[in-house]
């Protein structure tokens, strides 16, 4: 194996990456990729390993090569890292941590006692490093509440960010972010119209996912896309009685001044960070469990069969290793899955396919 430097990175080159991993099962594959759980055979490390075909990348050599590096730069506690690159005569392989604790929406149903407390502080751990990211210049543009894991089965587990296909440098050079990316239930309006973005539209996003983990639904919800998307454009959602009826002011303007049509009034995750809802005392203490969580089994319940197969495979693997009862994949192929997903609460409907928006070029 060998080394060469790549727009100050590093990547190895290698003629078998099965001679350093041991390859186990397909996690999932994507337009132009396949993600297989992998063992290090030197030292036992399970990795999810994202195997690129460099035909699927010719003509993109340079802009793949500077995101590679972008991302190998990354590195904070709720993030989900880039270990290792390498590459052989056909394929680029990206190595990437495999975190062991399931999904967010899985882990607050199935516990018996959840405040806002709770979701505060995971709403914290999520603007932390995504004003980690932006810090860097780096737009995730995807995030999402399958995107956010925990790094292990512990009561106590850490978030992490996961799955960066998405992501991209702001201002980078003749590159103005304008293409309609990411999933339309948690997407900005601006990228919705195909204006011309920023970094807050990430902080959008974490809005929507604030507002989700206090009542169990999202606050845009349509049978009909075309309707959804008016919706977003418009940013009109509400706190609907009663499952809002419980939660504090402090909670709704903290949602609500992320959830502003206008990326210049958004808070940005600085100002997200002194919020009182995030820094303060003002988060409630009681339990809301049970109309949470009852809200989250009807509408993402179906999305389920997405990671299924993902799911299958590397819990059949982890338990053989006895590193855990799940593991779940890092990084996935967002760009090219839709989410599934059922209805709100009972007088609310919502898409039954929500279909992921790409146009023009990454």
């Amino acid at each position: 194996v060998c080394m060469e430097s790549v727009n100050g990175s590093w990547k190895k080159q290698v003629d078998d990456i099965r001679k350093i991993f041991e390859f186990k099962e397909i996690l999932g594959t994507g337009a132009f990729s396949e993600v297989v759980l992998a063992q290090e055979k030197a030292t036992g490390e399970m990795y999810a390993v994202k195997c690129i075909p460099k035909k699927a990348l010719r003509g993109k050599e340079s802009g793949i090569e500077n995101e590679i590096a972008v991302l190998r730069k990354i590195k904070h506690e709720n993030i989900v890292a880039l270990e290792d690159i390498y590459e052989s005569p056909t394929h680029l392989y990206l190595i990437m941590q495999l975190v062991s604790g399931g999904e967010l929406f899985d882990r607050i149903v199935e516990r018996g006692f959840y405040t806002e407390q709770d979701a505060s502080a995971l709403i914290k751990q999520v603007v932390d490093a995504v004003n980690y990211l932006h810090s860097l210049g780096i737009v995730h543009r995807d995030l999402k509440p399958e995107n956010l894991l925990y790094y292990n089965p512990h009561e106590e587990s850490k978030i992490m960010i996961s799955d960066f296909g998405l992501s991209k440098m702001e201002g980078a050079a003749n590159d103005i972010m304008s293409t309609a990316c990411g999933t339309p239930g948690y997407v900005a309006p601006e990228v919705l119209a195909q204006k011309p973005y920023s970094k807050a539209v990430d902080c959008w996003s974490i809005g929507v996912i604030a507002y989700i983990l206090l009542c169990g639904y999202p606050p845009f919800y349509d049978e009909n896309d075309s309707k959804l998307f008016e919706q977003i454009l418009r940013a009109e959602y509400e706190f609907d009685s009663p499952y809002w009826d419980d939660i504090s002011d402090s909670a709704k303007d903290f949602i609500r001044n992320l959830m502003q049509k206008d990326p210049e009034k958004r808070l940005t995750c600085e100002e997200a960070l002194r919020h009182p809802w995030i820094a303060g005392d003002t988060a409630l203490r009681k339990n809301i469990h049970e109309s949470v969580s009852r809200q989250m089994k009807k509408n993402f319940a179906k999305a389920k069969w997405r990671q299924a197969f993902n799911a299958t495979a590397v819990i059949r693997h982890m338990r053989r290793l006895q590193l855990g009862s799940r593991c779940y994949l890092c990084l996935g192929s967002s760009m090219q899955e839709a989410n599934s997903s059922s209805k709100t609460p009972e007088r609310h409907t919502r898409p039954s396919t929500v279909t992921t928006i790409i146009t023009g070029s990454k």
